[in-house]
């Protein structure tokens, strides 16, 4: 009888267990996830002072292998007609988030300071190229997932980019630069 009963207990244990495991983040089959999430931002604007932040994906949804077509635009839109600004590589950064999974892709970016000068209601524009990163010590999914993320592009998931511009602007003499960050949000779903 004693058996019997551990062997119940340890059966629903197991049960039990296994159960907890199927909540929360699932990988195993992100597209049957898909119709819980609802895209609800192509395109996102922001405005500061005499600059506007635009972030667009150009599609609600993308097939899965199809190029993913995402932008950001900074423009000047104050009484002069340039203005210069001060930044990293680029003013413009590309966080983004697969919701399904849990995982975030980081947008690594070398950070020289580089002098653009932006003509007023000429936005600036940068399509985004890629990022991820990871490293051996990651959990195994985590690296797998940016390791096909890097040579394939977007796997099926849902996306929210966290966008923003991070610029300076300089000012005459030694005082400090005007310190700019304008953040955005857009989502888009590969199938």
């Amino acid at each position: 009888m004693r058996k019997w009963l551990l062997f119940i207990w340890i059966l629903a244990l197991f049960v039990f267990v296994s159960g907890c495991g199927t909540e929360g983040k699932s990988s195993n089959h992100p597209e049957k996830e898909l119709d819980h999430y609802d895209v609800v931002n192509m395109k996102a604007e922001v405005q500061e002072g005499d600059f506007i932040y635009r972030l667009v994906s150009e599609q609600k949804e993308y097939l899965d292998g199809q190029s993913v077509i995402l932008y950001g635009e900074l423009e000047y839109v104050g009484d002069q007609s340039e203005m210069t600004i001060q930044h990293a590589t680029s003013p413009f950064y590309f966080p983004i988030e697969e919701k399904i999974r849990g995982i975030d892709i980081p947008y690594p970016m070398p950070e020289p300071l580089v002098t653009t000068t932006l003509k007023k209601g000429e936005p600036l524009r940068t399509e985004y190229t890629g990022g991820g990163a990871y490293s051996e010590e990651d959990k195994k999914a985590y690296v797998e997932f940016m390791k096909d993320f890097i040579e394939n592009g977007f796997p099926t998931g849902y996306y929210i980019v966290n966008g923003y511009a991070d610029f300076l602007v300089p000012k005459d003499g030694s005082q400090e630069p005007d310190k700019y960050y304008l953040e955005a949000q857009v989502d888009f779903k590969v199938k």
